[in-house]
Formats: structure tokens, sequence, C-alpha cells
């Protein structure tokens, strides 16, 4: 046992002052996400007069009582279509996450239609496809509770049209791959969204409300000049009856979720997953509710990461590997539930011996099968003459060769400052992690703020030099204010998970389980045998 000893005064000041700094970030990530709950309530009358549950509901119907479910995506489109701070509904119209159904661990996706009754926005539907992508990735099987009315033709925008496809592929994939995808026509879905249900391979339709048809009657009119009945275009009970595109009429939504409950336990999914490799353990020493005063929000004060990691992993127990070589890169080996994992976390910024014990780790890592998490607070690799002769940039590159092509599962998590090349070190977003979750203090971007201004402001005094001219100062001042006003607007964790560059903002409090649940799902996921198939399973 290697007990981490903490030095955290939980009395301090500083102490105090990170922890109410912190809470208030978690409270005011409540506070948008409480949004898209009001908003959507709005329409409960509405819900309750057509006899159905309102979306929320029928998510908590749909999954099993009492166990966990890891919301994704919470913030998508914050600050994207509307960019009032103040005003901004973050959710994109969709419910997303991962949760048990009868057992089975599954990929939920519903539509919000209480807010804007369900219309597509660019940035819900992106987060859409990085649950199906998620789903096909750890073998979960796709539930997915639709009402929606497609495209807001009023706020037509052809990227909107054009990305919609790689949603009816991606249901083509998950088919194909033997991972199966079933549908709840709670309500409409015309247009595209028809083929929703249509390429599903169970589809589960509530009679007088559920519809799903190519054109509605509305554009039927448009387009053709004859005047249809709305059940009788695309009528959940005339699927059922004449196209077969109902494989399950339900009464009511309650039935529906019922019988997708009971659809999705015939299956057996948990039959041919293994067993997950997981010891006994004990939870941590050291508690977790102190990691809310460890951080502070100001990147630029330095805290040790391993007061971090031993509030997460079991017993407060860490071996830090070859820790006085690159002492700034922290690598060490340890358990989550359990579960063995190697844990990389930052001090400071990658010198050569840091990219070089950290590229080591990951391949002893990736050779011992050991699934890798990325605890991100780094501002860079090193610049200047002595790093760049001692081969910074190839050390650097081998690091970043490492983590691109590990074959272990791989788990990010933003708990700080994540700039540059040092994010793609840490296994950043574009290095597609399996999981990739921030902490609201967490600022990514190129670089900071401060650090381009000044970048910029020393690049236009030495052009006025080279020009035999002054520089004007104040135009200098209000340039460089106003390149950080940018480069701060966008560094924020939850403006940039209003863009999905990550699968969601956490409480730190909840990075164990958090962490634990990833774990979870990656080795299931990789245990699990599938049956796949050339084109997945057609429609009647």
């Amino acid at each position: 046992m290697s007990v981490f000893t903490s030095r955290i005064d939980a009395q301090s000041e500083g102490f105090a002052s990170n922890r109410e700094q912190m809470l208030a970030l978690v409270d005011e990530l409540r506070g948008l996400e409480q949004r898209a709950v009001a908003a959507s309530d709005r329409r409960r009358a509405t819900f309750e007069q057509r006899g159905q549950l309102p979306p929320r509901e029928r998510v908590a119907r749909l999954l099993d009582p009492g166990m966990p479910f890891l919301r994704l995506h919470s913030l998508t489109n914050y600050l994207v279509e509307n960019a009032d701070p103040d005003e901004s509904v973050p959710g994109g119209s969709v419910i997303l996450g991962i949760g048990f159904v009868q057992g089975a661990r599954c990929m939920i996706w519903a539509d919000d239609s209480g807010i804007r009754a369900g219309t597509a926005t660019l940035m819900g539907w992106a987060a859409s496809r990085s649950a199906q992508e998620l789903a096909l990735l750890h073998k979960l099987p796709l539930i997915h509770l639709v009402e929606s009315a497609g495209a807001n033709l009023m706020e037509y925008e052809v990227e909107l049209w054009s990305e919609a496809g790689k949603l009816f592929r991606n249901l083509a994939r998950l088919s194909a791959a033997g991972i199966p995808t079933m549908v709840v026509l709670h309500g409409p879905s015309t247009a595209g969204g028809a083929y929703m249900p249509g390429m599903s391979d169970y589809v589960i339709g509530v009679k007088n409300n559920g519809l799903a048809a190519l054109g509605g009657a509305a554009l039927v009119r448009a387009a053709t000049g004859e005047v249809a009945d709305e059940r009788e275009l695309g009528g959940t009970e005339m699927h059922a009856q004449k196209t077969g595109l109902i494989g399950y009429l339900a009464e009511d939504d309650a039935h529906g979720i019922g019988l997708a409950r009971d659809v999705l336990g015939r299956l057996d999914w948990n039959r041919r997953a293994g067993n997950i490799p997981r010891r006994d353990y004990e939870p941590p020493v050291l508690d977790i509710e102190e990691i809310a005063g460890i951080v502070p929000l100001d990147y630029t004060v330095p805290y040790d990461v391993r007061e971090v990691i031993a509030r997460v992993v079991d017993g407060s127990d860490l071996e830090e590997f070859n820790p006085r070589y690159g002492p700034a890169t922290i690598c060490v080996q340890a358990s989550i539930t359990g579960i063995a994992c190697g844990i990389i976390g930052n001090n400071g910024p990658f010198d050569v011996a840091g990219a070089n014990k950290a590229t080591h780790f990951l391949q002893l890592c990736d050779q011992a099968d050991l699934p890798l998490i990325f605890l991100n607070n780094i501002t860079g690799y090193m610049v200047g003459t002595e790093y760049e002769q001692a081969g910074m940039i190839k050390h650097g590159a081998k690091m970043i060769q490492a983590v691109t092509n590990v074959r272990v599962p791989r788990i990010a998590m933003y708990i700080g400052a994540s700039f540059g090349a040092g994010n793609y070190g840490m296994c950043g977003h574009s290095y597609e992690p399996d999981f990739l979750f921030a902490w609201p203090n967490a600022t990514t971007g190129v670089m900071g703020g401060a650090q381009a201004a000044r970048t910029m402001r020393q690049v236009a005094e030495v052009g006025a030099a080279r020009r035999g001219q002054q520089p004007d100062e104040a135009a200098l001042d209000a340039q460089e204010q106003a390149i950080m006003d940018i480069f701060q607007r966008q560094e924020s964790a939850f403006f940039t998970s209003g863009r999905n560059l990550d699968h969601g903002v956490i409480d730190p409090r909840d990075t164990r389980k958090v962490l634990s649940f990833a774990l979870e799902t990656c080795l299931e996921g990789r245990a699990r045998t599938l049956t796949p198939n050339s084109f997945g399973v057609a429609r009647p």
C-alpha cells in the first residue's frame, strides 16, 4: 500500500476560497441545465391534454429505478444559437445519456418535444450523433424516444440538412454491427425524421399521437394538392396494419415505454458480456468532498494533482512511476472501484523528461492492457532555446504518437487549463478519447487569453521597430484587451461544452463516480461479442 499523505489544510482561507468559487460554478452549471427543464415544463399542460408523458418522465420510466444514469451533452447548443448568456437555453432539444434498462447498459436518446416541439438544432443533432458513435464504440443498445417536428423551415440552414444524414447512416452502422436500435414513436416524426423509425430495428408506436410520414399533411398539399388525413397518411395504427413499420402498437406513452423495456429485456443482452476484471477495493481514505477546495479557479496558481488523484482512487493508494524524472508530469498506477488503471496528471508544463516519461508510461499501460485516465491541467510543452535544442518537438511528438495509438480505453477529464499542444498530449477532443468530461472551472484553447494578447502585442511592437516607428501604445492596449476578451469568452467550459467539445461538464465531487461508470462502460463493451451482418436489419 502507498497511501498518499495529503498536505491540504481544509481549514485554510485558500481552501475555503477555492471551494466557494468552485461550488458557485457548480451552481451555475445546475442553473443552466435547469433552464432546459423549465422551458420544457412550460408545455406540460399540452402533454397532459394529449394524454402524454413529458419527455423527462418518459426517460425516467424507461430507466431501471435506483441505477446510475450518466447524462451526456447537457449543455449542447449553449451560446450557439443565442449568444446571450442570460437567455441561452442549453440541451439542443435532446436528452442524452447512458443508463440501465432491464439490467442492460443502454444509450438513451429522447427528443425534448417540450422545447420548440423538439425541432432540430445543429448542435443538438451533433450531440445525438456523438451519442450514436459512443453506442457503436461501446456496443450499447440505442433507445430513441421520438417526438420531433424535425427541421425548423423558418430557420433553415443547409448544414443541418446535410449533417442530418449522418444520423441515419449511424443507425445503419449500429444495426449492421449487431447492436440493437429501438424507437418509441410518441409523436410526429416527419420528412427525414421518418427514417428514425424507418431505420431502427424495433419500432413501438403510440396510438393516436405517434406519426411517421415522409411528407406531413401540409407538405403533401403543397407538393401534390392532395388534402390528406394525417392519421391515414402516417398514423401508427395505419403503419401497424398496412406498412409493417410499427412492430408493437401501444395504447399510450406509459404502455409504449413498458413495451420498450419488455422488448429490450427479452434480448437478454448481457448473456454475451464478459465479466469486468475487478479486484476487492476500499473507498478513498481522503474525502472526495475536499476536491472542490483543492483546485484554484486561476490556472496560473499551482497545486499538486496528486491531491486530486488520492481522493478519487481506491484507498487513496497510488504508486507513482519514476517520480524524480520529469517531476512535473505525474504518472501513477492505481485502481478505481477495483479496476486497475494508469493515470497521467500535470503539475506543470511538459519538459523533455516529462514527455519521455509519459511516453514510456503510456506504452507500459498499453502493454499491460490498463485503461488510461488523463487529468488535464496543462499549459503546453516548454519553449525556448534550451528546450528546442534538447529536441522538445520530437519528444513531444513521441508522446502524441503514443496517446494516439495506444489500444486501451482512454478517458480524459479537463480539471484546469488544457492549452495548445498540451491538450493534444493529454488526449484532448481531437484525439477521440472514449470519454471526455470537464469540470466547470476548465479552460481550453490554443493558449491563454493573456498569453495570446501579449504575443500579438510583441509582434506589433517588433513590426513597428522594423519600420522605424514608435508603437501606438493606446492602440496596442486596446488590441490587447480585445484579444483577451475574445479568448476568455471562448475558453470557458460552458462555452466549449455548448459546442460539443466534450461529453459533458460535471461536478468535480462526482469525478470518482463518473470515472468508474466510464471505465465499466469501456470494459464491458470490449468484452461483449456481437453478431454483425452486412447491411443491418431491413424493415418489412
